[in-house]
């Protein structure tokens, strides 16, 4: 499978829908809502759920406030029901006020987000495209947390590697230590190089991979410092930090790793 473009917007819809679903089953399935989630060890497996559902109502309440200078909150906000099936019916709800407000709005309208100054854009469309790996990623930490996790969806997680990189990691802040790269390939055969240097982080998609990507004309190229390789579904929960680099195939110096994650770009 190979990842030429973004996925379309009724493909996200509906995924985040089947997210919820499986987030939704994961909870229903574990042994309890107070047992700890080993990938965020500060909350239980109630804190995850709510954490899911209050997300996602104020991100239906920005979506339908269109491009507001501002995040939204959702009026009249229902606490998260401690009662499993209660709390169900209300994670429920909660994707459905997502996907409505999404839908409403399509995937070109302006919404407030808080990576202005990233590679992707500000729009419905890529709020649609973060909340799917956000559900993705907490439904694997819940599928965990109940004995039972799965690999992510192969197409949620081609586009997740891209869109963390775009969303989660580009900014025009300067990079802080020597300039350099890395590149990231998924075993279903796409790669990405992320480049930091003077200029901040940026992310291109490279042919093949030992290929190089474009670059703009009068830039020189910057090599690669270290290069990862797995499935995109493990590349995807690498980057969020849910499973080690010895989890993965690596060449090169995994310190840059270190530095990547120490990072805090200006605002």
């Amino acid at each position: 499978m190979r990842v030429t473009t973004t996925l379309e917007f009724p493909v996200l819809l509906r995924l985040i829908d089947e997210r919820s679903s499986a987030f939704r089953a994961a909870v229903a399935s574990a042994p309890g809502l107070d047992v700890q989630v080993p990938t965020c060890p500060e909350w239980t497996l109630f804190d995850l759920a709510q954490h899911i559902g209050e997300g996602r109502r104020s991100w239906a309440a920005t979506v339908a406030a269109g491009p507001a200078p501002a995040k939204s909150s959702a009026d009249g906000a229902t606490d998260a029901p401690r009662e499993r099936e209660a709390l169900s019916a209300w994670l429920a709800e909660s994707t459905e006020q997502l996907v409505d407000a999404l839908r409403k709005a399509g995937p070109d309208r302006g919404c407030w987000t808080w990576w202005a100054a990233s590679q992707s854009p500000q729009t419905c469309g890529a709020v649609a495209r973060h909340q799917l790996q956000q559900l993705a990623v907490h439904t694997y930490d819940a599928q965990l947390t109940a004995g039972a996790p799965q690999p992510l969806p192969a197409e949620v997680a081609l586009d997740g590697v891209e869109e963390f990189l775009f969303t989660c990691v580009a900014t025009t802040s300067a990079w802080p230590h020597k300039p350099t790269a890395f590149d990231f390939h998924a075993t279903e055969g796409h790669s990405w190089r992320l480049t930091v240097d003077g200029d901040g982080a940026r992310t291109t998609r490279v042919p093949a991979p030992g290929t190089t990507p474009a670059v703009p004309a009068g830039e020189a190229p910057v090599a690669p410092g270290v290069s990862v390789r797995g499935t995109a579904g493990e590349l995807v929960l690498f980057v969020y930090d849910r499973i080690p680099a010895d989890s993965l195939e690596v060449e090169g110096d995994t310190g840059l790793f270190d530095l990547l994650r120490a990072w805090e770009p200006e605002e």
